[in-house]
């Protein structure tokens, strides 16, 4: 089960500290406001005559706490602020919100082991390196090799497992590196906002909220204010009330604004990891495709004289269409036609005669569509002869069905004893 271990660790940071208030003053209730303590005093501690509000006891801004209660029970006029600030503080809002799930969401790809995230996280707060983790794809290129070595690395079985375990290593490594790319490319720009500039812009606000209440606080104090002296003092407080709210605004203001280039510095991060994430796949395809050439180039050297092909159905391909416009979908790829030797692609059908060794029948597993008039159109399910000729490519077979004859895959067929 997947949890938030940064939230765990600030939820028990928060009771502990809570737990250490509440010692230290002996109150029954004690509650967060805004970042303001409001100590509820028991009765038995410091018992009051009338049991009214004279109970309470403000720690802290006591003018500002009663405003902002009073302001709750709507008993106080709010200073309000500008649209343009109002859109500001939902933006910047909206823009912590959504970077720490794209934060979590990306550390989720990365490494989906709960367990190892825990652990790195760990290692992080301790300010220790992380120790080096083997990919899986490295670990499975570790036991395919340890197999074909007890199993026989001279065996055709030994030699297939060896060359899949080099490409499953090539493909760790892969892994790896885009791993280590994508955590310093994107996720520590997203980690640095929220753990640098968030928290500068949530302290600024906090002190701004505080001036507000300060400010109407003043206001409250000036209406009630009834005898000269009284007036004075009273302008003279919101005065200064007003100059620092105004100079905190527009502290405030100023880092707001500079979401504007918080979303810039995340744009090229973002496009850093799409052209890593490109790199990582456009590397994978060619281990794979090194190794699908490898294993087909084996397959006649093992099976000399005798079909390739598999008697269970495999996975169908990208699409009903020929391998040729599959291919293409993939940068550097070759297409099956290319694949064939360049001697076969001037093979005349109409002189090809079946081996001496025989034909057998196989079953089609999917659709295909030829892609010349070299090959032959397959519907699934129907049975057709095939064969194959000296020096033919491995991945392909010649087709008959009734009088026409051409080339076929081998991995739209399941072959028939």
């Amino acid at each position: 089960m997947d949890f938030n271990m940064k939230k765990l660790a600030s939820d028990a940071g928060i009771f502990f500290t809570r737990a250490v208030q509440k010692a230290q003053c002996p109150v029954e209730d004690l509650r967060p406001r805004e970042g303001l303590l409001l100590c509820v005093r028991s009765p038995a501690v410091d018992p009051s005559p009338s049991g009214d509000a004279s109970s309470l006891e403000f720690i802290g801004q006591p003018l500002s706490i009663q405003k902002f209660t009073e302001e709750k029970f709507g008993q106080a006029e709010k200073t309000e602020l500008d649209a343009q600030f109002e859109n500001l503080l939902a933006r910047a809002d909206s823009t912590k919100n959504w970077t720490e799930k794209i934060l979590r969401q990306t550390e989720v790809l990365l490494q989906p082991n709960p367990s190892a995230r825990v652990e790195e996280f760990l290692y992080e707060k301790l300010d220790r390196k992380v120790p080096s983790r083997v990919t899986n794809g490295e670990l499975l290129a570790q036991y395919m090799a340890e197999a074909a070595s007890e199993l026989g690395p001279t065996t055709p079985y030994g030699k297939t497992l060896i060359k899949v375990a080099e490409a499953e290593k090539r493909l760790g490594a892969a892994e790896r590196d885009f791993i280590h790319t994508a955590s310093i490319g994107f996720l520590t720009p997203l980690r640095t906002f929220l753990e640098g500039d968030w928290k500068t812009i949530s302290k600024e606000r906090r002190l701004l909220h505080n001036r507000r209440l300060d400010l109407d606080a003043c206001k409250a104090r000036l209406k009630k204010a009834k005898a000269a002296e009284a007036k004075a003092t009273a302008e003279q407080e919101l005065r200064v009330a007003q100059t620092e709210f105004d100079r905190q605004a527009e502290v405030t203001r100023l880092l707001l604004e500079g979401i504007s280039s918080t979303h810039v510095n995340h744009l090229r991060c973002l496009h850093e990891f799409v052209e890593s994430q490109t790199t990582y796949y456009a590397q994978c395809y060619r281990h794979m495709l090194d190794l699908q050439k490898q294993l087909g180039s084996s397959q006649g050297a093992i099976f000399p004289g005798t079909f390739v092909g598999t008697t269970e159905p495999t996975s169908p391909p990208l699409s009903s269409t020929s391998p040729t416009t599959a291919a293409a979908t993939m940068p550097g790829g070759p297409s099956v036609a290319s694949l064939a030797p360049p001697g076969e692609a001037a093979l005349r059908l109409e002189e090809v005669a079946p081996p001496a060794s025989g034909t057998r029948k196989a079953r089609v597993l999917y659709d295909y569509e030829a892609a010349d008039s070299s090959e032959l159109a397959l519907l699934a399910d129907e049975l057709i002869t095939v064969y194959s000729l000296p020096g033919m490519d491995p991945d392909w077979l010649i087709g008959e069905r009734g009088n026409k004859k051409g080339k076929v895959p081998v991995t739209y067929l399941e072959l028939l004893s």
